[in-house]
């Protein structure tokens, strides 16, 4: 069953000593090795927060971060900062054939990379002009603005959308 979260949040949240998130519900009721989802990591982020078992059942449903005390929104966003991982891609260096699958190398927010894209259907765009990018193991990247990018990126881009 899925508590339902309005103001004011009564639960607690907290690492134990082996680093795993401890969910602590107001009849004291403790959840070791939780873990938080976005509900619409892309288009709302701050919004629809899950917090699960480590089996994926949902315990907890935050329907926005703004209702959470400071403290508590800060080890929750840490958390959420910690499990998700989503570059932005800057600069399309090169993609090394016209056919898929083919090597994509990028200069992204965290560094130069390289990946494999299987299928042209792997690049999707977004509302507001965003455009993602999924690699062949399931990496996401964003590129929040396609005409910011060089032109050599967005002819390449504009092939694949």
């Amino acid at each position: 069953m899925t508590n339902r979260i309005s103001a004011p949040v009564d639960f607690q949240l907290a690492h134990d000593a082996f680093g795993r998130l401890v969910l602590t519900m107001p009849d004291g009721a403790q959840h070791v090795g939780v873990h938080p989802v976005r509900g619409f990591p892309i288009s709302d982020p701050q919004r629809g927060i899950a917090l699960c078992t480590a089996e994926g059942h949902e315990l907890v449903w935050i329907e926005d971060l703004i209702q959470l005390a400071p403290a508590l929104r800060t080890v929750l966003e840490k958390e959420l900062a910690h499990r998700e991982f989503l570059p932005i891609i800057k600069r399309i260096v090169r993609v090394s054939l016209q056919t898929n699958p083919c090597q994509w190398e990028v200069e992204t927010d965290r560094g130069p990379t390289k990946f494999v894209l299987k299928s042209e259907d792997d690049v999707r765009r977004l509302e507001n002009h965003r455009a993602l990018v999924t690699d062949a193991h399931g990496i996401r990247y964003l590129i929040p603005d396609p005409e910011s990018l060089d032109r050599h990126s967005r002819r390449v881009l504009e092939r694949y959308l």
